[in-house]
């Protein structure tokens, strides 16, 4: 640290929502020239914590003081021009405006009133250049990737010349040399003497870059540690409350008895199918009770073979069989009328519906399938989501809180229970724990095996590869939007196995059967 004063204290922070405590009398302080990890599960109260500093939400108690003053921002522009400026977890920026205008919307250069758009473009260019990104700023940022959308997002926070910067899950979408790119970045502005606070849900992120953490648990503070001082395996006791034997269990659940299950016809079956400009034309079977893991890095396309088997993107080769009978999913009615159901990895854009209840999010798509003239009756959608709630543990347990007011795990959860309700045959599940805390991760891994050892089937994305490998079957392997492999997951199959695949293989290796 450069100062021995914080920037920043925060005191007695305190802040409910109907039905729900999120901080009680949350302390913290952060430092001019450090990197510092907020840590706590799905629900601790982090991006509670963060908007309550950046004014998105009224604190019921406690002071907030910038530089030694008292302040009480009364939103995030407030904030920002007082140099706290902050990226949050899902990108906050306009997709049909190009790169450009989102990186200087509301602060361009103008002349006489008018927008000097060689003048943003100049700069738009040259502030990317800071994070090796070669854009074309003249683009709709919708034309690029999540995890190119995130770095413009980061892009524009640096310009503001914030001095204190907060990320919130920045590197959830972002592969190995992004995330690298970024924390070099970090490190540049740590060293300038900006205050950077890092949430993250990745633990070997928080020993890579963070000199600081502060643990928040159930709302509450559990304590403030310098990393160096603080083992991760302690960092994690803390985190979930839980005994050192059981999160050593949780380090070492086993990977997936291998069990390939290929007798008898495929319940789904792609064959050739592809999509020009998406992912090569390729073949794909799924069995009941198989789980399929998609590995590849970012943009290798799993999304889009994701969304070509449950038909929400047109393949333009190929087809799909279902039960050994083809042409059945060619939109996603069919699909879910065939028993198919998908979690898209954009759970706020494609998932939640962020001003309807949990009760109404999970029963959405149940109400879907039967059509919405066939209302489900009262009782029976009380029963459905007593029973999906206990189930998953979702939290807050009452049903009628705003799903928006739920952690990002317990938004996870409420997508799945949405499908499970439905009974799937297959259910997608595309990047199902990102951005959510351990505890909540390890629930949906055992759920899926669970879901599995009762016959249905799982294709599972993730870009966690030992998270593929502890559940998968199979690993059908994507580089350069080609299925390149297919592997039995048996015990010859480990990560440096699957990242050789994609590192090398230009040509389709079959399975071993």
């Amino acid at each position: 640290m450069t100062d021995s004063r914080p920037v920043l204290t925060m005191t007695g922070i305190s802040k409910s929502f109907p039905g729900v405590r999120a901080l009680h009398d949350v302390n913290f302080r952060l430092f001019p020239g450090e990197v510092h990890a907020l840590m706590g599960e799905n629900g601790a109260g982090k991006s509670t914590l963060i908007k309550a500093l950046t004014g998105v939400y009224d604190t019921d108690q406690g002071t907030i003081t910038l530089d030694g003053a008292q302040v009480a921002f009364t939103g995030p522009r407030q904030a920002i021009a007082a140099g706290v400026s902050t990226v949050y977890q899902e990108v906050n920026l306009c997709p049909n405006l190009s790169v450009a205008e989102n990186i200087f919307i509301g602060r361009e250069p103008r002349l006489f009133g008018a927008v000097r758009w060689g003048e943003v473009r100049r700069r738009a260019r040259a502030l990317l250049a800071r994070l090796d990104l070669d854009l074309d700023v003249g683009a709709p940022l919708a034309s690029y990737s999540l995890a190119i959308q995130q770095m413009v997002a980061i892009a524009r926070a640096i310009d503001i010349q914030a001095r204190v910067l907060i990320l919130d899950e920045p590197t959830s979408s972002l592969d190995a040399g992004e995330v690298a790119q970024l924390f070099r970045i970090m490190r540049q502005l740590r060293d300038e003497g900006i205050a950077i606070l890092f949430v993250t849900h990745f633990l070997d992120q928080v020993y890579g870059i963070a000199d600081r953490i502060t643990v928040l648990r159930n709302g509450r503070l559990v304590g403030e540690y310098p990393t160096a001082e603080l083992p991760q395996l302690t960092l994690v006791e803390k985190m979930i409350g839980k005994e050192l034997d059981v999160l050593e269990g949780l380090e070492e659940q086993p990977r997936r008895d291998v069990a390939v299950l290929e007798e008898g016809t495929p319940l789904v079956a792609a064959s050739g199918l592809g999509r020009s400009g998406a992912v090569a034309p390729f073949s794909l079977t799924i069995h009941a009770g198989e789980v399929v893991g998609l590995a590849g890095l970012l943009g290798s396309g799993r999304t889009e073979v994701a969304r070509l088997l449950f038909g929400a993107d047109r393949a333009d080769s190929g087809q799909v069989a279902v039960d050994g009978k083809p042409g059945g999913l060619r939109n996603p009615a069919q699909a879910i009328g065939h028993g198919i159901g998908f979690c898209s990895e954009n759970r706020r854009a494609e998932g939640i519906v962020a001003d309807l209840s949990v009760r109404e999010n999970l029963l959405l798509a149940m109400q879907a399938a039967r059509g919405w003239l066939r209302p489900i009756p009262r009782r029976r959608q009380d029963e459905l989501v007593e029973k999906y709630v206990k189930a998953l543990s979702i939290r807050p347990a009452d049903p009628e809180v705003p799903v928006r007011n739920l952690s990002g795990g317990n938004q996870q959860k409420v997508l799945l229970a949405r499908w499970l309700i439905t009974e799937p045959r297959l259910l997608i599940l595309d990047e199902p724990t990102r951005g959510i805390d351990i505890g909540a991760k390890t629930e949906i891994q055992k759920l899926v095996t669970q879901l599995s050892d009762g016959g249905m089937a799982v294709l599972f994305i993730s870009a966690e590869l030992e998270e593929v490998l502890r559940l998968s079957h199979k690993v059908a392997v994507l580089r350069d939007r080609q299925l390149v492999a297919e592997l039995v997951n048996d015990d010859g199959l480990d990560a440096d196995r699957v990242m050789q695949t994609i590192a090398s293989g230009s040509h389709r290796e079959e399975a071993d059967r």
